[in-house]
């Protein structure tokens, strides 16, 4: 029961939060491909250091 009274805050505050920033990327004059650039280098590094075990 504890869990539960610790565990449900933290999902609806994660939720709030979550909805608030998807509002407020659907009303910012974002630069897409910059962030996909971003993430993709993010990606590209933890696959290579998935694949050859370095780093």
């Amino acid at each position: 029961m504890i869990r539960f009274v610790i565990i449900l805050p933290l999902i609806v505050v994660t939720w709030l939060l979550l909805v608030k920033v998807v509002s407020d990327l659907k009303k910012a004059n974002i630069d897409w491909t910059g962030v996909a650039t971003f993430i993709g280098f993010i990606v590209l590094a933890f696959w290579l250091r998935h694949v050859t075990g370095m780093g």
